[in-house]
């Protein structure tokens, strides 16, 4: 069986290795807190503002403030900052942070399109760390698609103890 990373480059396209680029340039440093801000206010401006009603309903629940925020602290903690994201809400884990949304493919495709035009016209950015930081952002979309189809499958299995049951009867 694959393992979810594995998953994870075969849907995405992105290698491990090339997924993984960021953690060989210390992005953080190099481009600044406010960068970081930037980058996830104009994505989320651009997520609230989805001309797909399908899209937009999965962060309905959520105030863009606070979804601005969370993804600022995770990449700055995910790219070399400081621990923001796990000081103020506990460690990332990101398939259970995601697992009430449908992370699906199409929602990943989505997602990754109002990403790459963020990163675009974030211009405190150059194409050398736009270039790492979508291949991450790649994968990982699809770690949680991965992630998410786990989760259907588990719904649907039932346990030893319900299969044993209904032999009994």
């Amino acid at each position: 069986m694959q393992s979810l990373q594995q998953k994870a480059s075969e849907w995405s396209g992105v290698s491990i290795d090339d997924a993984f680029g960021i953690d060989d340039t210390n992005l953080f440093r190099k481009l600044g807190l406010q960068t970081f801000i930037n980058l996830s206010t104009n994505f989320y401006n651009r997520v609230y503002d989805d001309e797909e009603e399908w899209f937009r309903s999965i962060f309905a629940n959520s105030e863009k403030e606070n979804a601005i925020q969370n993804q600022y602290e995770f990449f700055v903690q995910r790219m070399g900052g400081p621990p923001l994201f796990s000081q103020r809400r506990g460690h990332p884990a990101l398939i259970a942070r995601h697992r009430p949304f449908p992370v699906t493919h199409q929602a990943a495709e989505r997602w990754l399109h109002h990403m790459q035009h963020a990163l675009d016209s974030t211009t405190d950015i150059d194409d050398d760390s736009k270039t790492k930081m979508m291949n991450f952002f790649r994968h990982t979309a699809y770690f949680l698609v991965a992630g998410d189809e786990l989760k259907n499958q588990n719904q649907h299995i039932p346990c030893k103890h319900a299969a044993a049951k209904k032999d009994d009867s």
